[in-house]
């Protein structure tokens, strides 16, 4: 990997780690908003380092060596750096199961936005959707019936992953909605709870949060130092800004959007490959950075219109 495809990497990346945490970053602020500076602080700092090493750190690699034990936790967060061709052969031969439950993971994610949840409509036909909710759970059946149709030729494991895909976004989002309802009592301030108590509920928040970004990241690389840099950057700017700047992005009211596009997008690429298909890695940053610029422009022109 040169220089420059492991820095857009790396930058595609942070973007996309930040743009799918925004809504919690949001919630986030609110909720430090009725804390002291002392827990803020704490929140910022060790809050920040426990996010990104066990979350974005421990869990890619978790997925990385279940998907093929063989190789040990050292092969599988070395094997696309290290000289062993035998191991990085390993790792290559099990990136469809990856990708195949992850690619299904961010679909699933995608089409539940566009069916089922509040939304600024920025590109027409959002609004058609958004009325016809009843279908999301036949669409997504039916899809999934389909990729595990197409799997099932090239490798009863890949369809296997393909379920646990779908099986694994069902659980996160159950714990999602129970989590979504729970801050809503945080920031309003009617939870009781103490500093600490919302500190660790938090810290639980963002884990669940951060599956997005983690699955994601597979679409952009199976290098596992790469992601836990990548998502850690995405992370740390993301925080920085939860506490001074949180006013100012909500007035990019279609950020959302870009971010379930490009969930979308990097969900059909992780797809494609593999059910046998191969896209360039420098394909997903580069969607990802265009998908993102133009709702950002598109939010900003939204922002700058004089109010009538």
């Amino acid at each position: 990997m040169g220089i420059l495809s492991l820095l857009l990497t790396i930058a595609g990346l942070s973007l996309f780690e930040i743009i799918t945490s925004i809504d919690n970053a949001i919630i986030n602020a609110e909720i430090l908003a009725k804390m002291g500076e002392k827990s803020r602080r704490w929140f910022l700092l060790w809050g920040f380092l426990l996010a990104v090493i066990v979350v974005r750190g421990v869990l890619p690699l978790l997925i990385v060596y279940l998907s093929n034990p063989s190789v040990g936790v050292v092969g599988a967060l070395t094997a696309t750096f290290s000289g062993n061709e035998q191991v990085a052969h390993q790792i290559e031969a099990s990136a469809p199961f990856i990708l195949s439950g992850g690619g299904v993971f961010l679909i699933f994610l995608f089409f539940h936005w566009l069916f089922l949840e509040p939304k600024e409509f920025g590109l027409w036909g959002e609004k058609f959707f958004a009325k016809q909710g009843v279908w999301f759970f036949a669409i997504v059946s039916i899809l999934l019936s389909v990729i595990v149709w197409l799997a099932l030729r090239i490798h009863p494991y890949i369809a296997f992953s393909t379920v646990i895909g779908a099986t694994a976004f069902f659980i996160v989002h159950g714990f999602r909605e129970y989590a979504e309802k729970t801050e809503q009592d945080l920031a309003s301030g009617k939870s009781g709870m103490s500093d600490i108590s919302k500190l660790l509920y938090l810290e639980i928040l963002d884990a669940t949060f951060s599956v997005d970004g983690v699955i994601g990241a597979f679409a952009f690389t199976f290098a596992v130092p790469l992601i836990f840099i990548g998502n850690g950057i995405g992370a740390y700017i993301l925080r920085k800004f939860t506490i001074s700047h949180i006013p100012h992005i909500k007035k990019y009211k279609y950020l959302k959007n870009g971010a379930m596009y490009s969930i979308l997008v990097l969900g059909c690429i992780m797809l494609f490959d593999s059910l046998g298909g191969h896209i360039p890695e420098f394909v997903s940053p580069i969607v990802t950075f265009a998908i993102v610029g133009y709702f950002f422009y598109k939010s900003r022109l939204e922002f700058k219109k004089p109010s009538v």
